[in-house]
């Protein structure tokens, strides 16, 4: 199995546990539990997603630079990735 195989089955099985997150607060919600409960579990689930953005972003910046064929280009890749952040992050 090559790394990029690697890389989508590792994301899908994190987005796969995010979604479980998800529908564990709309129960926390549909059951009335306390609002100081439900925003710590939103609050992981908010920080598990920052993980899979930041993980797909380093490697969309590792393939990219990757296949660059020249510093310029290289230095491309750096420059897309930081406007990415400046837009998403």
């Amino acid at each position: 199995m090559n790394q990029e195989e690697v890389h989508r089955r590792s994301m899908l099985a994190r987005l796969r546990r995010i979604e479980g997150q998800l529908r564990g607060i709309q129960g926390m919600i549909e059951r009335k539990l306390d609002c100081e409960t439900v925003v710590q579990q939103v609050a992981a689930a908010r920080r598990a997603l920052d993980r899979a953005f930041y993980e797909m972003l380093a490697c969309n910046m590792e393939l990219e630079i990757s296949n660059a064929s020249s510093k310029d280009a290289a230095r491309q890749v750096g420059l897309h990735v930081a406007r990415i952040l400046a837009k998403y992050g």
